[in-house]
Formats: structure tokens, C-alpha cells, sequence
């Protein structure tokens, strides 16, 4: 039976106002023009989040396929039809256990894939990941794992000055697995060097790394101007100034800038204490923070914490991860001042393309898998498909 849903269509290249887009089965057949329509609501491509941890309560970083199933479940309902589950900073024994746990998740659609940040990761950049746990990255690890997953393992992030951080990027791309920058102290000569072995991606830019200087570009420069990489922006208005999030989609462009939302379990929950890799969390007004108060910036003045009670740690946690939805980063980029067409792209075409996955979902385009989003003017969600079904 052909399905139609009709509205204010939002493709790769413009918006069709009276619009239409034709479904049979799981699959797209057609966006086409249906001039009947008037003022329907918004239509865009289900969202592609490559970047969460958990959500609903829910994590990923413990392993637990239940917890896994029901964190997908949340983002889903909020517009996200395909996310990879992301782990933190982990031993080896919970990073094969979780690869075990995911890979039927992965083969049934409930997950695209896996996505380990860390724990070959920067100590003096690692933010909110465990340092207890960080070391330098193991081809050997990670070929375990790779084998171990099947093709669930989807994305490794890694410092490309750690030790040995050059032969895992060659390994993971020899799998076509994406190797990402993220959490890293890296020079821009550094850096240059893991995109030339293959790095594609820059892991939630600006956070976790070096900052730009005029005499030290480091990683974010040759990040944002290297033309293969797609470069994770968290659009929250507390990991990126409203400035920065628009400098660097005007520098790269939005084929080449992914919204992500970093989510964590606290994601959709109240404030309050929630863990993160083994370390506590403090959810205030929506924001995650390191319970400890350690700091995630080593070049930045912390600010001082509302206790000023004698003995009294005075420096905020690092920032851990976030409480975002995909809906919710759509709006705020939007309300930034970004065109609708071309948030709708960072928010589902271009993360797609970016984890391989371009020729199946991301886009309202024939052929591809039948994932849309319905919104309302205001752009919040009213209706979500995945696989040509109406989610409940």
C-alpha cells in the first residue's frame, strides 16, 4: 500500500511547500511537488545522531542491551531514526562485552553501529572521561574488537599524539571503520598527520581539545579546513557559544558539520545525580556536570562555584556530556540563525554520509529508507517514521 504524507518538504536542495513524499513499504518512491497541499507541516529526514551516550534514564556506556534498546527508543520518539551507540572511556573487558551486547541490536536496526570515545584519549584534554582508564590506542584492541563486532563497530575516536595513534587510524579505515579526533592536545602538524592516515572526523569540535592561536592553530584549524572531514558541533548553547557554532558551520559549510547531542542518561530526565564511566554527574538547569569539579579545560579559568562555604571546591566539574535532543539541537541552530534547509542537513544528510551509511538514510530522496520527521511550526515533533511506520 503507497503511503503519501504531504507538507512543507525539506530535501538536500530546497524546500518543496506544497510537497509529497511517496512511500511503499520501508522505502522512499518519490518527493514531488503536490499542489493541493496548503501549509502542512514541516517534513524533514529522520535524524542520524552519531554521538550519544544514553537518554531516557538509559546509557550505553554500561554494555546492557536493555538499557541500549530503551536509550534508542527515547531519541527516537524526539526524531533520531538512527543513532550509534556510544561508549566512554572503558577497560577492554566492558569494551568487548558491550560489543557483544550491541552487535544483535545492530543487526536487528535498533542501532547503527558502535562508537567508542576513548579511551585512547588525551589525560590533559580527557574533560569528563574517566582518566583512570586511558591509555594509548592497540591495534591489537582494536582488531579484537572490529572481528568481535562483525561490522557493529562504527566509529573509534583517538588523540592523534598518543602513541601508536597513527597505525590504529590506518587499521580502523583499512576496516571501514570512521576514525575520529576528539579529546586531544594535538599540534596542527599532529593532526595533519591522522587525517593523511585517514581520520574523517573532528569529534565534538572546540570541546576536548586544544584551542586555536594565531602562533599554534592546532587541531580545530586543520580540522575545519581539511575538505574530507565532517566535523561534530554540539548545538546547545552551553558546550558552544551561539558564535562559535555559526563561525564554524560558515567555515566549513553544513556538508561538512554534523549536529550531535553527546546525550547522556540524563537526557529527557529531571535535574540530579546520574554517572557517567564510572564517575558521578550533577544534572543543574540541564546541564551535566563532573560531581569532583574537576576542571575540563586546562587553558581555561574556571569559573567559581555558588559554594563558598570554607574548603568548598571552587571550580565547576568539567562539563559531561549533555541533556540534548536532536529536536531540540535543530531548534536551537535554527534560532542561531542557520537556515531550516541547512540545519536539516547537519542534523540527518551529513552525520549519514559521515558513518557510511549516506546511500541508505539522511535524506527524503527516492530509494532510501522511508525515516522522516513531522513538525510543527514552531518545529517541535509531532509524528515520527522509521522504516515506513509511524512510531507510537
Amino acid at each position: 500500500m503507497v503511503l503519501r504524507v504531504n507538507g512543507k518538504v525539506v530535501t538536500p536542495a530546497g524546500v518543496i511547500r506544497q510537497g509529497c513524499v511517496e512511500i511503499d513499504g520501508d522505502r522512499i518512491t518519490a518527493v514531488a511537488e503536490y499542489p493541493s497541499v496548503r501549509d502542512g507541516h514541516w517534513i524533514l529526514p529522520g535524524f542520524v545522531d552519531m554521538h550519544t551516550h544514553g537518554g531516557g534514564g538509559h546509557t550505553f556506556t554500561t554494555g546492557d542491551a536493555d538499557a541500549a534498546r530503551a536509550a534508542a527508543a527515547f531519541h527516537l520518539g524526539h526524531g533520531t531514526t538512527t543513532l550509534l551507540a556510544g561508549l566512554v572511556s572503558s577497560p577492554i573487558e566492558l569494551m568487548r562485552a558491550a560489543t557483544t551486547a550491541y552487535a544483535p541490536l545492530v543487526a536487528e536496526g535498533v542501532l547503527a553501529g558502535i562508537h567508542f570515545e576513548g579511551p585512547y584519549l588525551s589525560a590533559r584534554r580527557c574533560g569528563a572521561q574517566n582518566p583512570e582508564f586511558l591509555r594509548d590506542p592497540s591495534t591489537r584492541e582494536l582488531a579484537e574488537l572490529i572481528e568481535l563486532g562483525q561490522g557493529a563497530v562504527r566509529m573509534v575516536t583517538i588523540a592523534p599524539e598518543r602513541d601508536g595513534a597513527v597505525a590504529a587510524i590506518e587499521l580502523l579505515t583499512a576496516h571501514r571503520v570512521v576514525a575520529a579526533i576528539g579529546h586531544t592536545d594535538a599540534t596542527y602538524e599532529q593532526t595533519r598527520a591522522a587525517l593523511t592516515a585517514g581520520a574523517s572526523v573532528g569529534t565534538h569540535l572546540f570541546n576536548g581539545v586544544r584551542g586555536m592561536h594565531h602562533r599554534d592553530p592546532g587541531p580545530v584549524v586543520a580540522l575545519l579546513e581539511a575538505p574530507h572531514v565532517v566535523c561534530e558541533l554540539i548545538a546547545d548553547g552551553v558546550h558552544l557559544h551561539d558564535g562559535m557554532l555559526t563561525f564554524a558551520v560558515s567555515t566549513a559549510g553544513p556538508d561538512r558539520c554534523a549536529l550531535i547531542t553527546d546525550a547522556i542518561a540524563a537526557a529527557g530526565m529531571a535535574d540530579g545525580e546520574y554517572e557517567l564511566g564510572g564517575q558521578a554527574v550533577t544534572v543543574t538547569a540541564g546541564t551535566a556536570r563532573l560531581s569532583a569539579g574537576r576542571n575540563a579545560d586546562p587553558d581555561r579559568n574556571a569559573e567559581p562555584s555558588r559554594n563558598t562555604e570554607p574548603g568548598a571546591n571552587t571550580e565547576p566539574g568539567a562539563i559531561a556530556g549533555s541533556t540534548l535532543t536532536m529536536d531540540a539541537a535543530l531548534r536551537h541552530a535554527v534560532d542561531a540563525g542557520m537556515a531550516l534547509v541547512d540545519v536539516a542537513r547537519m542534523a540527518a544528510t551529513t552525520p549519514a554520509r559521515a558513518i557510511g551509511l549516506g546511500d541508505r538514510v539522511g535524506a527524503l530522496r527516492a530509494g532510501l529508507r522511508a525515516d522522516l520527521v513531522v513538525l510543527d511550526d514552531d518545529l517541535n515533533v509531532l509524528r515520527v517514521m522509521r522504516a515506513g511506520s509511524w512510531v507510537e
